[in-house]
């Protein structure tokens, strides 16, 4: 009995809050009230489902989750269902154990446990859903060989618009250099794709880069947006390439500026630190957490419905002169730094965000 009391006095002391505790857990943990709302979700469940806790709460359980008959028959009876197919995201569909258990108070509240096809396994499976390393060399070896003959051809023009001293002919031949450069910028672009070389990965200040990109972006592109900030002032040191970081960072804002009205466009970077979030690292290597995370968030109206599930794939763009790499490429680079990159629209006017979530340097899940 009173080693009992000493360990109540210990968890009493030394025990970290309920709060902590559920964030904390890498399983998705739903609240629901008598009424089937949801009224408190986790951090995992945020990630499962890739949308915040104030998006999901208030929202009726059976429109997020899809599950047994018995559990809208048995508000006082726990119960469990394996295997069980859910949506997640608009056509992106996990099988998960379902664990449910009645509250004693208040009356007909349950608490929803989502596990196995869980946060971490639906994340490796999109960082392993990017295509075989044998297309990609073919790829490499590909590009380089097209640059090749394109570095010949905007010779010849050059040479021929210097001998040239018809006008028309000199702007055919500034016209076949235009193309020569746009045509090797592009392939510049897609060999990002094809580099399968580890990127070396080193402990960086996070505030340092984000304000490195906001003055690139007040000074050029965003340069009629307002852009704001909204950052936590404790988030410790991130573990990332800073070039790399910097790409994906200048992609996503130069993407909110081309959404936004130029009137009244509003970008904001946001900065939190989320517990729960993990990935596996290769074969035997653990996983990894990534518990900084960063976000761009615009006021425009966001990609159109039909382009959601194809966001982050090469080529996939809604605007009339994009090429559709930017997307595809910051998520290639945030894979080869162990992170993750996902897009969201929520709030209320709905506003379009881009997660960014990065591992802490020297932390390990």
């Amino acid at each position: 009995m009173a080693l009992a009391r000493r360990r109540l006095s210990f968890w009493s002391a030394k025990a970290p809050g309920a709060g902590a505790v559920l964030a904390a857990l890498p399983q998705a943990v739903l609240v629901v009230n008598a009424e089937g709302n949801i009224v408190a979700v986790n951090t995992a469940a945020e990630t499962l489902f890739n949308t915040s806790e104030a998006h999901l709460t208030g929202l009726k359980l059976a429109a997020v989750v899809p599950l047994p008959v018995r559990f809208h028959e048995a508000q006082d009876a726990s119960f469990v269902a394996y295997d069980v197919a859910i949506e997640v995201q608009r056509g992106i569909s996990v099988r998960l154990d379902v664990a449910c258990t009645p509250l004693p108070d208040p009356a007909g509240w349950r608490v929803l446990v989502l596990s196995g096809g869980s946060t971490g396994q639906r994340m490796d499976r999109r960082r392993s859903d990017h295509g075989n390393r044998s297309t990609e060399h073919i790829a490499a070896m590909l590009a380089h060989e097209i640059k090749n003959p394109l570095s010949g051809i905007r010779g010849a023009a050059q040479l021929l618009e210097k001998q040239s001293c018809d006008n028309s002919a000199r702007a055919m031949t500034k016209l076949i250099r235009d193309e020569v450069d746009r045509i090797a910028a592009l392939i510049d672009q897609m060999q990002g794709f094809t580099d399968t070389r580890a990127q070396p990965l080193d402990t960086q200040n996070i505030y340092a880069i984000l304000e490195h990109v906001r003055t690139i972006a007040a000074n050029g592109f965003a340069r009629f947006c307002t852009i704001r900030d909204n950052y936590d002032p404790s988030l410790p040191a991130v573990l990332v390439h800073r070039d790399a970081l910097i790409q994906v960072l200048l992609n996503l804002l130069k993407n909110a500026a081309e959404a936004v009205d130029r009137e009244n466009g509003v970008i904001t970077i946001v900065t939190a630190y989320r517990h729960g979030v993990s990935v596996s690292l290769e074969e035997g290597g653990g996983r990894m957490a990534l518990p900084i995370e960063v976000s761009i968030i615009d006021n425009g109206p966001g990609p159109p419905p039909d382009m959601l599930d194809t966001l982050f794939m090469p080529f996939a763009t809604s605007k009339p002169s994009g090429r559709g790499l930017g997307l595809a490429l910051a998520d290639k680079l945030m894979r080869d730094m162990g992170g993750m990159i996902q897009f969201v629209r929520e709030d209320s006017p709905p506003r379009t965000i881009f997660r960014l979530m990065l591992p802490r340097a020297g932390n390990k899940a």
